[in-house]
């Protein structure tokens, strides 16, 4: 099975859950930005949480099927169409061969993710089938996909094939599932949020105006963001006095401070070390708002501690994998 993309949207790539343990040789991790969407669209077609999907950015693909394909979109709300008709993002829906499907430009939200029943089949590259741009690999050829790319999909496991079966059973125009993931599942899309953040081991070198601003104020995300990191616009912060550091490792979610004063949350593209202040890390249950936000959104830090961030993500893992059971238990 493949599929073809008729349009490849403004920057659409294939990502997982990103290269685990290839840091230390100076690989990037990359990866979905929003995880959690990427989780839950394999969740609702039977797949593996790191399977393979396509990652679009505010302005979303069309993608044809050949063949009947369960798929479901997740993350930003795009006005997905299929063949012209509205589909309601968390839902599965099965796709009659010949299907296009429209993911128009992001309304709400900054990324979505199109899962695909056996996942997106390219070579793994270290470990993974994530696009890595700025060095060309993993992914379709390590670039953004373009018209007229086609691209392998894996075999829908057992799973998938019980949720197809039952859609198909249905018979509606879409053959849409009745049941969708959770709220709790899904990133809250806003054009203001709050970010959760574990204060870092520079912090305390902030001068007293700064570390007061950085939970006060409002910064808003640069236009220069990208999937290495999220610029942060309208507050200037400082050190007390100047600052020499060694490179040290850096994580999905540390909050640099460059010499500009602007701050940085490193992203999914991030690089393995930095050398700049590291004012905190944020909640990787927040990690998805971040992803989500769109270039002028407005973010907001909140100070969290550490075990405090831990049990939320706890939580958030327990409620991703009670879904599945559900799902797996359920006579879909």
């Amino acid at each position: 099975m493949t599929l073809r993309i008729v349009t490849p949207g403004l920057f659409t790539t294939v990502q997982d859950l990103g290269r685990v343990g290839h840091q230390r040789d100076g690989v990037p991790a990359g990866g979905a930005m929003d995880r959690l969407a990427l989780r839950v669209g394999n969740l609702l077609v039977g797949n593996d949480d790191g399977d393979a999907a396509l990652e679009t950015t505010l302005l979303g693909p069309a993608i044809a099927f050949d063949e009947e394909t369960l798929i479901a979109v997740t993350g930003a709300d795009s006005g997905v169409t299929i063949d012209g008709q509205p589909l309601p993002p968390y839902h599965p829906a099965l796709l009659p061969a010949g299907a296009t499907l429209h993911c128009n430009r992001e309304i709400r939200g900054c990324r979505s993710y199109v899962a695909i029943a056996g996942g997106v089949d390219v070579p793994t590259v270290f470990g993974s089938r994530s696009t890595y741009v700025r060095a060309s690999f993993g992914g379709c050829s390590g670039r953004a996909l373009r018209a007229g790319d086609v691209l392998p999909l894996g075999e829908p496991g057992a799973l998938s094939q019980r949720i197809a079966r039952s859609l198909r059973a249905e018979g509606n125009a879409l053959r849409v599932a009745t049941w969708s993931a959770a709220r709790a599942l899904r990133a809250r899309l806003a054009d203001r949020a709050v970010v959760r953040l574990i204060p870092g081991a520079h912090l305390e070198r902030l001068d007293a105006d700064s570390r007061a601003r950085l939970f006060e104020a409002e910064f808003r995300v640069s236009a220069s963001s990208d999937r290495m990191g999220d610029r942060l616009d309208g507050v200037e912060l400082a050190l007390r006095e100047p600052l020499e550091l060694l490179s040290e490792a850096v994580a999905f979610g540390t909050v640099q401070l460059p010499p500009d004063g602007h701050p940085i949350i490193l992203m999914a593209d991030r690089q393995t070390t930095g050398g700049y202040p590291r004012l905190g890390e944020v909640a990787s249950v927040d990690l998805p708002v971040v992803a989500q936000a769109r270039p002028g959104d407005v973010l907001r830090f909140r100070a969290i501690s550490l075990e405090e961030a831990q049990h939320a993500d706890l939580l958030r893992d327990a409620e991703l994998s009670q879904a599945r059971v559900a799902i797996s238990l359920t006579r879909i």
